[in-house]
């Protein structure tokens, strides 16, 4: 993939997705390896059609407000872009048809709520919920792996309802904005932590509360100072760091949905899995 095509589709941005599966695997009551795998390689592809998508969409923005994005550049030919997205869609749905009917389901709802976003709602206040419920569709997507999906509808409210507030933040990226913008943000990430925390501190076995713990500790330590540090200078750059940050702190917060399902063995890699988006994003933009 060369560096147009990684901007494009935000690549670094795609480790934060198969958290996403494990997370909904753990609170479903575990899956085989094979299963979680195929439902991650298909979220992948998914985020990626999203991304490619998106920058088609927004091309004629992009040209006024990021003109240095690939479509706008020249980089990548407009149609290139829609074709990667077509064909992004139809590799993860065929990724989760060889996983199993309900994966297929999942993955067909994640996949037409993120073109529905792309190509209408983004620009409407129904934006943000929308993006949330792609979030959240995909860890009904990872659960579809285990043994009782239906249990892992509250870790995806959470995911969707963090991807949400991050998605109202980036609505500030280009220009600015109010100092609420941010401050509305920390304070959901701050409700967030305290709701996936303080379940675990009343009951379950040593590792599963100190993974869960470990795991909100470190979502509050990525996504908070970059938050306060554009609350208290609430520009196009700043803003565009505290969604950098809100992106990569799905990572723990996927992390510690795992582990507060009995899965304190997923903190580590996770969290190995965001050491690399930090990387990464210091080469190519996530957002």
């Amino acid at each position: 993939m060369n560096r147009a095509w990684a901007e494009l589709v935000r690549g670094p941005a795609a480790l934060t997705v198969p958290g996403d599966i494990v997370a909904g695997a753990a609170a479903a009551g575990g899956a085989p390896a094979r299963r979680v795998a195929l439902a991650a390689a298909s979220s992948v592809c998914l985020y990626w059609s999203g991304m490619a998508l998106n920058d088609w969409a927004d091309r004629d923005i992009d040209a006024h407000e990021r003109p240095g994005r690939p479509i706008p550049s020249g980089r990548v030919r407009p149609a290139a872009a829609l074709g990667a997205a077509t064909g992004l869609t139809a590799a993860g749905l065929a990724l989760a048809a060889a996983h199993s009917r309900a994966a297929l389901a999942a993955a067909g709802a994640v996949a037409g709520t993120a073109w529905a976003y792309d190509l209408g709602a983004k620009h409407t206040k129904a934006g943000p919920a929308a993006m949330g419920a792609a979030r959240a569709l995909n860890v009904v997507l990872g659960a579809t792996s285990g043994r009782a999906p239906h249990r892992a509808l509250p870790a995806a409210a959470v995911v969707g309802a963090h991807t949400a507030a991050v998605t109202t933040l980036s609505r500030h990226e280009a220009h600015g904005g109010p100092r609420s913008a941010p401050l509305a943000a920390l304070a959901a990430a701050l409700g967030t932590a305290a709701a996936v925390a303080a379940p675990a501190r009343a009951a379950g076995p040593a590792p599963q509360r100190a993974g869960t713990a470990a795991g909100a500790t470190a979502y509050v330590l990525t996504t908070a100072p970059p938050l306060l540090r554009a609350a208290r200078e609430p520009s196009g750059p700043r803003v565009r760091q505290g969604v950098v940050a809100g992106l990569a702190a799905l990572v723990p917060l996927q992390a510690a949905l795992a582990a507060r399902a009995g899965r304190p063995g997923a903190v580590p890699v996770l969290l190995a899995t965001l050491a690399a988006a930090r990387r990464l994003s210091r080469k190519v933009t996530p957002t």
